[in-house]
This record gives structure tokens, sequence and C-alpha cells, in this order.
């Protein structure tokens, strides 16, 4: 009977886990995710790292407490102590995340936890095969081995990589295919091949010997950025759906499982030393994955990771799905059979008690919620309306009776900030400004024709890959989740008799933006470029005459 319902585990790594990643890194909401990359970057490899032998090490020493007291019956190894560490700082605050939704938490809050927990998942999954794969030579085949170490080591960054580059190389070519076909005008085929090669990514990389969710992972990001802005409206709004739908589905299943594995599984090991000692090491090694983590990326960011930021990221570590999946993956043995009863648990508490207590949390650190993220039509609708310019994304903005904010200028202060912005962004300037003049026209109808950007003797090459959309179009095509520009020129309202200008001056009675002094310093694919990472000041952008602003006079 109770074979009847348990599942082989790899059911759940081949059909219920990659719908649950693709959709992560699908729906990922790109301009807040690279605004906070860096920290991102650093909190899912270095923070998860850290957190794998912190855990590790401190569970080695309660195993040897067991061992003492006479509560270990079987061998228990040092290697088993980093492969719990791995799979148990997988993080998964998906209760958490829903509630942010919800109540519409801080964007930046909610970018760094989705980005960590997105990736840390890869990162756990790639970190805890490498700790399998470590075989020191000798008889002796759980003694350190300096060799086998670097050997792990390899393999680790071999894996991702490959991994990484399937995903990518996978996106590639389906943004290559919807672009030069006719498939748009088949939105049923066009979505079904979506679906296909994105799944066929996870096929490819586990023949490969990589690792498929992270090559899932990654080719949901790729199709994001680029083949989502080939697919017709239909399709779009299909895959969007699709995808909400299995996420949903495979989450819950998996959820579901696990409170059925707690009773009809039929090897567990409950130990009470190593449960307690289990959330004890948990709780020490997320505070030193997040604490001085976030001191050192404050040391070089422009809008720093508020106290209350780091204690809502150091309350939402959440294990769930990722962290079950890999437990149930090898239960043949005692230490192994131990660690899944206790990841079991520790998914029930942290996702009943740390979940549920998440509103009250978020009202006790007095983080902002209700802050709509509105969408490309309303901020078009609307942004006549109200116009905020350098507004800190931290900050509430100030009471003010007008019918328009004017919160920074072109002082010396503004002058810091943009370099402050530039010196630190340097690295996704140079990326995005290479996406924007080449990728984004070779693999989709949007960025300037590349007979502009390649050089001469790629005339022919150019016009080839060049879609005549883009010479048809006025302007190149906006991203959903761009920001509106607007660089180092003035921004003029008029309210009444009185005009404001982001610099202070005052004149005419006429509210306008004028973009022609900045248009002579800034080039079109720095401007794109701003829009797409919604980095620093946020801008009003206007691509054809001075643009004018009808106020509201509500008085």
């Amino acid at each position: 009977m109770l074979r009847k319902v348990t599942f082989d585990p790899e059911v759940f790594f081949n059909i219920l886990l990659p719908p649950i990643i693709f959709h992560a890194g699908y729906s990922l909401k790109k301009r807040h995710f690279f605004r906070n990359l860096g920290s991102i970057l650093a909190y899912a490899f270095l923070g998860t790292a850290v957190s794998c032998f912190i855990i590790g090490n401190l569970m080695y020493g309660v195993v040897k407490l067991m061992k003492v007291v006479g509560q270990l019956s079987d061998k228990f190894y040092y290697t088993d102590c980093l492969f719990f560490g791995a799979i148990i700082s997988a993080t998964d605050p998906v209760t958490v995340l829903a509630i942010f939704n919800e109540l519409h938490a801080d964007v930046d809050l909610y970018a760094l936890l989705f980005g960590e927990s997105v990736l840390n998942d890869a990162v756990a999954i790639v970190l805890s095969s490498s700790i399998v794969a470590y075989q020191p030579a000798g008889l002796n085949t759980h003694a350190f081995d300096a060799a086998a170490f670097f050997k792990s080591v390899g393999i680790f960054l071999g894996i991702f990589s490959g991994s990484f580059t399937m995903g990518a190389v996978t996106g590639v070519v389906t943004a290559l295919v919807t672009k030069f076909t006719k498939l748009h005008c088949f939105p049923l085929l066009e979505t079904a091949l979506f679906f296909l090669m994105s799944w066929s990514t996870f096929l490819l990389a586990e023949a490969c010997g990589f690792t498929g969710v992270v090559a899932v992972l990654f080719c949901g990001i790729t199709q994001a950025h680029y083949t989502y802005n080939n697919l017709s409206v239909e399709s779009r709004s299909r895959t969007k759906q699709l995808f909400e739908v299995l996420h949903f589905l495979a989450e819950n299943f998996i959820f579901s499982y696990m409170g059925l594995a707690l009773f009809t599984f039929q090897k567990h090991v409950f130990s009470p030393v190593f449960i307690i000692g289990a959330f004890v090491a948990i709780f020490l090694g997320r505070a030193a994955h997040i604490y001085p983590l976030s001191f050192f990326l404050n040391l070089g960011r422009r809008h720093k990771i508020g106290w209350n930021f780091q204690h809502m990221m150091m309350f939402s570590g959440l294990r769930g799905a990722m962290a079950f999946a890999l437990a149930i993956r090898d239960t043949a043995s005692y230490a192994r059979q131990m660690m899944f009863t206790t990841t079991l648990l520790i998914v029930f508490f942290t996702v009943w008690i740390i979940g549920g207590g998440t509103t009250p949390m978020l009202s006790w650190l007095n983080i902002r919620v209700g802050v709509e993220e509105p969408s490309e039509e309303d901020q078009n609708e609307q942004r006549w309306q109200y116009i905020r310019v350098g507004v800190d994304p931290d900050q509430d903005p100030p009471p003010n009776n007008d019918s328009f904010q004017v919160l920074q200028g072109d002082g010396p202060d503004s002058a810091t900030g943009n370099r402050t912005k530039q010196e630190s962004a340097w690295i996704f300037r140079l990326w995005y400004s290479f996406d924007h003049n080449y990728l984004k026209p070779i693999l989709t109808h949007s960025g300037p024709p590349l007979t502009t950007t390649l050089p001469a003797w790629c005339g022919l090459l150019a016009r080839c890959l060049t879609s005549p959309q883009v010479y048809d179009n006025q302007e190149p095509l906006r991203e959903e989740d761009s920001d509106f520009i607007l660089t180092e020129g003035d921004l003029t309202l008029t309210y009444g008799d009185s005009t404001v200008t982001a610099n202070g001056s005052s004149g005419s009675h006429t509210a306008s933006t004028s973009l022609e002094g900045s248009r002579r310093t800034k080039s079109s694919s720095e401007e794109v470029l701003e829009r797409d990472l919604g980095m620093g000041d946020q801008k009003v952008s206007s691509w054809g005459t001075p643009l004018v602003l009808p106020l509201d006079d509500n008085a």
C-alpha cells in the first residue's frame, strides 16, 4: 500500500523541479534584478558557500557530541555533514515572496530575496554534486586530500559554467528561430515550440553530464530577455500563464507530498540532538551569510541595505522544495536518512512558523508595503500627472501640496550621485551597451540597426541579421519593465504663475522637458542602457520635440 503512494525521487528532479525553476527565471523582473545584481551574486554564491561550510562544521561537532553520548548508531562522516550543509543552504522563501507580492512590499527587498533564492538553488545543486564527487586517494576515502578538493572545485566550476552555457545557447537558438520565421502567425504552434525548446534544455544538459535544473534557470532568463520580445501577443500571454500554472501545480504537489512522506517514509531516523543542532546551525549559518556580506556590500552601494532589510532577509531564510528534493534523492545510508528526516522537519517549521510571521515582521521592522509597481500602460497614462526625479527607492516622497514634485536638482550633489552611479555600475554598463548595440538587434526586432553599429566591412552580414522592423520603427522597441529616462537636461514644470526647473531656475508658464542639451553629451545607447538597468536617478525620456506636461489643478 505504501509503495502506491511513494514516488521515485528522480520524478522530482526530472518532472517537478524544471517548471518551478524555469518560471523563476522567466518571470524575473530584470530592472530590479540587475539594479541589485552584484549583491544578489554575492549572497547566492559566496553566501551559500559560507553557509554550507558553517553548517557543515557545526553539524560535524554535533555528530561528535552524539557519538560521545551514545546516540549515533552508524557512521556519519565529515563529507556527510558538508552535504547536509549544501542541501539545507538552498532557500525557498515562496511563502514570504507570495506575501511580499500581495502586500506590494519594497521592490528592492523583493529583488534581493527572489534573486538570491533563484541563484542559490542552482549553487546548492552543483555544490552538493561536487561534495558527492569528492573522492580522496588512499584507503581512507573521507580524509582531506588537497588534490581531491581542487578536483571538486573544478567539477563545481565546470558543471555550473557548462549548465549556464547550455541554457543560454538554447535560449539564443529559440530567439533566432522566432525572429527569422513566421511562427508569430501561428500562436499555438509558437507556444508549443517555445515550451518544447525550453524543456529540451533540461534533457540536453542532463545528457551532456551537466545539471539540467541550472540550465533551465538560465534558459528562462535568456528567453525572457530575448525570445519574449519576438513572440506574438497571444504567445506572450500563453507562455506566461502556462509556466505560471505549471509552477503552481508542481510547487503545491511537492509540498503535499512532503506531508505525505512524513508518514509514509519507512526509514525515518529521528535524533533530537541532531535536529536541535541543525536548527541552531541554520540560524548561525544564515546570520554569518547575511550580516557580514551586507556590511561589505554597503561599502560600495549607493543605496545601502538597511538593518531592517538585513533582519528581514535573515528571517526569510525558509527552506522548501529544493532542499526536500535534494534530501530525498539519496536515502540509502543511515546518515542520509537522518538528513532527510531533519530536512522535512526544518521545511515544515520554517514554512508554517516563519512564513506565518512575515506580515507582523514587516510591520515590526517598518518596511514599506503598498508600493505599487505601475505597468507600462499606467506609466504612459499617468506620467504627466506626477513626476519624481532622482527619488531614492528606499524613501517615501515628502508631502507636497502641488501637483508635481522635483526632488533632485543639477547641483554638486547630483553630479556626485551620477559619478557614483557610473563608478559602481561600470561593468553592467559595458554589458548593456554591448547587449543593446549587438545582441538585441541580432536576436530580436529591437535596438539600433546593425548597419550603424558594426564596422563598414560587415555591411552584408549586418543587413542580413537586422530585422526590417528596425528600419520601420521610429524609435527602438521598449521593454515592458523599462524605465523612463531623463538625461542630464533640465526638467521644467509650471504651476500657476511660477516655473520650477530641476536646477532651480524659473521661466515661462509652460511645463516642458528639454533634452536637447543632454543629447549632445549622451548617446542613445547609454540612454537605453540606463533605462534597462533602472539604476540611479529615475528619469523621463522624450524621443522627439519638447514634451508638454499638463498638470491638474485640484485646488
